[in-house]
């Protein structure tokens, strides 16, 4: 199952215009919301802290082996423009077939949901650290200008919305099934012999990530046509519903 790296905004200096916090506290508030979301879709992930920077999250990351970078930003316009600029923008590295392709799905899924889909926009950039130092496909999202009123109201009026469109993207860049989240609850496996496979796709073609012994415990976040997404000893994948009793 692919895992990401999750780096909410450590720019705590930045401010709402509304009054509601800074870019560190909104953007975190949205991971708060999207984390819902990578459980109930089997998507594991690694966050980096508040205490952090920026730089000190790839360094990070890049310890680490991970399937994508997604970093959550706020933006502001240039002295001079302050409170002029509306929009989103995802960034991405020249050259990175998947960061490309991240970012136009990321675009693709917050249109639905701004109010000014003709500004939604995706860019090859080269300056920003989070998309050049990456060892792993990145997007660095910037969802709204926080200097500009409307943009502020909406960025926290609708994280539930933005965390949504976000896992739509998530889920279509690595080939699953969406799956809303639910109350997590226990299940025991119940097979007659032999182990419940655990798989990395919800169908019986799925490549096999591990054996659960009948009368293991296991954690079900999400339910899709028959199966379960199940977490088991630290690992997560999708096992058949019917032979989990909850």
């Amino acid at each position: 199952m692919p895992i990401i790296y999750l780096s909410p905004s450590t720019q705590e200096k930045n401010q709402y215009v509304t009054g509601s916090g800074s870019e560190e506290y909104n953007m975190n508030l949205l991971a708060d919301a999207l984390v819902p979301y990578l459980l109930s879709n089997g998507i594991r992930y690694v966050r980096n802290t508040p205490d952090m920077t920026a730089a000190s999250s790839v360094r990070q990351a890049n310890r680490g082996n991970y399937d994508f970078y997604l970093a959550l930003h706020s933006n502001a316009a240039p002295e001079g423009r302050y409170g002029e600029e509306q929009g989103i923008i995802a960034f991405y590295y020249p050259g990175s077939v998947r960061g490309r392709q991240a970012a136009e799905l990321i675009a693709q899924e917050l249109r639905e949901i701004y109010p000014l889909p003709d500004q939604v926009m995706t860019r090859a950039t080269t300056t920003l650290g989070e998309i050049r130092l990456s060892r792993a496909p990145a997007v660095l999202v910037e969802i709204g200008y926080h200097d500009n009123r409307q943009d502020a109201l909406w960025v926290e009026g609708h994280m539930d919305a933005i965390a949504q469109q976000l896992a739509r993207a998530l889920t279509h860049l690595f080939g699953l099934p969406f799956i809303y989240p639910m109350n997590p609850r226990m299940g025991t496996v119940s097979v007659s012999y032999g182990t419940l496979n655990l798989r990395d796709h919800p169908s019986p073609d799925g490549a096999v990530i591990a054996n659960l012994p009948d009368g293991a415990s296991v954690r079900i976040y999400g339910e899709w046509q028959g199966w379960y997404v199940v977490h088991y000893q630290g690992q997560v994948g999708y096992a058949a519903a019917a032979f989990i009793d909850t």
